[in-house]
C-alpha cells in the first residue's frame, strides 16, 4: 500500500478539498496526500473515504462543509449533471473559493460550469486529465487547464503534485475539454480499429497473438503522420504527394468488402468510407488524405476551414 504522508507534517502546503471519490478522484486525493497537502474529502455515496482518512484526509459531512474547509477545491465526479448538482449543493460555501473542475465534460459544459461557479462567487478552472489513473502524481501524468489564468498561476505548484506536466491553454474554460474530446476521439477510433482488425484476422483463421507483432509496425509510422497532417491541416494545403483521398477510398472499400464477406460488423468502416467517397465526389480525389478534414468540417454551421481565434468563446 502506498505510504501517504500525513498533511499535518507540512502546514505550509495549500489545503485542498476533493469532491468525488471515484477512481480518479481517489487518485487525486492520494497524490495530494503524498505531497503533504492537507486534504478534505467528500463523496455523494458514503463509505469511499476510509483508506484516505486512515492516511490523513479529513472527511466532510457535506459538499458545502468540504468546500468551506479549503481555499482550493477539486471537483471530479461522474458527469456534468453530477457536477452541476454538487456545485449547487455547495452553494454559498463557494464564494471567494477557487474551483478546479476535473470532471470529464464537453467544451460547452465546461463553459456552463464556469458560469455556474462564477454565479456562486467562485473563480474556476476547467481541467482535463489526459492520462490514466495510474499516472496521477507521477512524472508521466498530463493535465491541461483552461480558464482563469491568474488562478492557475496562484495554484500551479499545488496542481503540479497531480502530474508531471500541467499546462494552461488559455482563457476559454472550454479549451481544455476540447483537447480532451479530440484525444478521446483519437484513442477510441484507434482502439476500435485495432479490435476490428483482430476480428478480421480471426475470421481468416489468424490468431490475435499471431497478428499482434505485425500490428506493432503501424504505430511506428504515426509520429511522422501526426506532425505532417497537423501542418497541412493548419496550412489548408493537402498535396497528394504520398497518398490520396481516392486511394484511401479504394483501400477502405477493399477492407469493408473483406470484412463484410466474413459476416463482421462494418458500420464504422462504412461510415469512414462514406466520408471518403463524398470527398472524392466533391473533387478531392487527387488531394492528400489530410484533405478529409475539410470534408468532415463541411457540415459545421461555420464555413469549412474557418478558425475561431484562440481563447474566443462562441456567441
Amino acid at each position: 500500500m502506498t505510504d501517504f504522508r500525513s498533511p499535518a507534517t507540512s502546514p505550509s502546503r495549500t489545503p485542498v478539498t476533493v469532491l468525488g471519490l471515484g477512481p480518479m478522484g481517489r487518485a487525486l486525493a492520494r497524490a495530494l496526500l503524498a505531497a503533504e497537502h492537507p486534504v478534505t474529502v467528500w463523496n455523494r455515496t458514503p463509505g469511499r473515504d476510509a483508506d484516505l482518512v486512515a492516511h490523513g484526509a479529513a472527511p466532510a459531512a457535506s459538499a458545502a462543509a468540504a468546500v468551506a474547509a479549503s481555499p482550493l477545491t477539486l471537483l471530479c465526479v461522474r458527469d456534468h449533471a453530477a457536477g452541476r448538482a454538487v456545485l449547487d449543493a455547495a452553494g454559498p460555501a463557494l464564494r471567494g473559493r477557487a474551483l478546479v473542475n476535473a470532471t470529464s465534460v464537453a467544451p460547452d459544459q465546461a463553459r456552463e460550469s464556469a458560469d455556474r461557479a462564477a454565479g456562486h462567487g467562485a473563480r474556476s478552472l476547467n481541467a482535463a486529465i489526459l492520462t490514466p489513473t495510474p499516472t496521477i502524481g507521477q512524472p508521466t501524468g498530463v493535465i491541461v487547464c483552461s480558464g482563469d489564468e491568474d488562478l492557475f498561476r496562484t495554484h500551479q505548484e499545488t496542481l503540479a503534485a497531480l502530474a508531471g506536466a500541467v499546462h494552461h491553454l488559455g482563457a476559454d474554460p472550454g479549451r481544455a475539454a476540447g483537447y480532451d474530446a479530440a484525444l478521446l476521439d483519437l484513442f477510441w477510433t484507434t482502439a476500435h480499429g485495432y479490435l476490428h482488425a483482430l476480428a478480421l484476422a480471426r475470421a481468416e483463421g489468424i490468431s490475435a497473438a499471431a497478428f499482434a507483432p505485425y500490428a506493432h509496425g503501424l504505430p511506428r509510422l504515426l509520429p511522422a503522420l501526426i506532425d505532417d497532417w497537423a501542418r497541412r491541416v493548419d496550412e489548408g494545403s493537402h498535396p497528394g504527394d504520398h497518398s490520396t483521398v481516392a486511394s484511401a477510398a479504394a483501400g477502405l472499400a477493399h477492407v469493408a468488402r473483406t470484412a463484410r464477406a466474413r459476416g463482421l460488423d462494418t458500420a464504422v468502416l462504412d461510415a469512414a468510407l462514406a466520408v471518403t467517397e463524398r470527398a472524392v465526389a466533391a473533387g478531392r480525389g487527387s488531394d492528400g488524405v489530410s484533405a478529409l478534414v475539410e470534408e468532415l468540417e463541411a457540415r459545421r454551421p461555420t464555413a469549412p476551414g474557418s478558425r475561431r481565434p484562440p481563447g474566443e468563446r462562441p456567441r
